[in-house]
């Protein structure tokens, strides 16, 4: 039942298994493609040593040094995909003025969630020590990226040297327990042991702490058509965000059902300018 319940492709209700996975990885690549023809952009640029750590950064055409920084790690099961075909939201983000960060990690099983983490912690703190002047740092991920986005909640800045300006956190269809994963197949390639499955659930332990910056929105949104054990892992994960219910002491989350969505087509619309998640993002951004 985890397995079935944990494989997205087998819940999306308008295209077959394989036919969802191949549109989702086409619109991402058409979208990238597009981003990179348009858009002023740096590629493939290092924040840190290791193969995988580059990011592509996509820029608005007004030339403006404090610009808001809207940084999306993509999903993939940590397994998976890669910054070169992530672009999604370039295109109606950029003509709004957002400066657009997709972010490269070593996925697995090269890299284990342990050093995905303190990659995508790394290529925050380096897009704010590049950009010190910027208008704030919105951290995006869907599914496997919407938890590396969560574990930032969690992040020990002190030892990076900088503390981000962070603004606002988009978690889209994401997985904050990770316990369940340990029972599935999709644990070949991560080799978690239940301790490091723990270990790098922001579900154990964000109710533990304190926002640097109370006022930032924690957006957690989940699909329609995602299956219920993502619809479980999103509600629950709101329901602890200290703060929740409290207006002090803890972020300004929210929840966010999108209708007539799965798990693919939560984030393929974000490249259309007017749809729910893209108003949603440019309005936090621009409140």
């Amino acid at each position: 039942e985890l397995e079935h319940q944990y494989l997205p492709s087998r819940w999306a209700v308008r295209l077959g298994a394989e036919e969802a996975l191949r549109t989702y990885s086409q619109i991402g690549i058409e979208a990238t493609v597009r981003a990179r023809a348009t858009w002023k952009s740096l590629l493939h640029v290092p924040y840190g040593d290791g193969d995988g750590e580059r990011v592509d950064i996509y820029f608005p055409n007004k030339a403006a040094e404090g610009l808001p920084f809207f940084l999306f790690f993509h999903g993939g099961y940590w397994q998976n995909g890669s910054k070169d075909q992530s672009a999604f939201m370039v295109d109606p983000l950029a003509a709004q003025g957002v400066a657009v960060v997709i972010v490269g990690y070593d996925i697995a099983p090269k890299g284990t969630l342990d050093q995905m983490v303190d990659q995508v912690t790394r290529s925050v703190a380096f897009v704010q020590k590049r950009y010190p002047s910027n208008e704030g740092i919105y951290l995006c991920g869907h599914s496997a990226g919407a938890h590396l986005a969560a574990m930032m909640l969690l992040a020990d800045w002190t030892k990076h040297g900088v503390t981000p300006n962070l603004k606002g956190f988009f978690l889209v269809s994401g997985v904050f327990d990770l316990e369940p994963m340990v029972y599935t197949s999709q644990n070949v390639a991560l080799q978690l042991t239940l301790e490091d499955a723990r270990r790098n659930s922001p579900q154990l332990k964000v109710a533990q702490v304190q926002p640097a910056d109370p006022a930032c929105p924690v957006l957690v949104v989940v699909g329609q058509f995602d299956s219920p054990e993502f619809h479980r892992q999103s509600w629950e994960f709101y329901q602890v965000l200290p703060g929740q219910t409290l207006c002090q002491g803890g972020w300004k989350a929210s929840f966010e059902k999108l209708r007539d969505v799965d798990h693919f087509e939560i984030i393929e619309i974000v490249t259309q300018k007017d749809s729910t998640l893209t108003q949603i993002i440019l309005k936090t951004i621009f409140q």
